[in-house]
């Protein structure tokens, strides 16, 4: 899925956070669209402890969105009508 797609992959040999971090994605703009994000962490629990040493992490992250073909409520869709 997606008309746009990021990955990313980080590596740490050690980490730590010094209070626990607020993470938020969002898809600014018109249009509605379908979208998901996750992340697969190694040696990183959720939530991390804060002060706590992690070692060894990896967090690989994925996102991808696209526009659907429904219109928004109160928006004409004469600038890209199937006709």
């Amino acid at each position: 899925m997606g008309d746009i797609t990021f990955r990313s992959t980080v590596h740490a040999e050690r980490l730590r956070f010094t209070q626990e971090p607020q993470t938020v994605v969002r898809f600014p703009g018109t249009g509605k669209r379908e979208s998901t994000s996750h992340s697969d962490r190694t040696h990183l629990p959720d939530p991390v402890i804060p002060g706590r040493e992690y070692q060894d992490v990896t967090v690989a992250y994925h996102l991808a969105t696209r526009l659907t073909r429904e219109q928004e409520a109160g928006r004409s869709g004469d600038d890209d009508a199937d006709e």
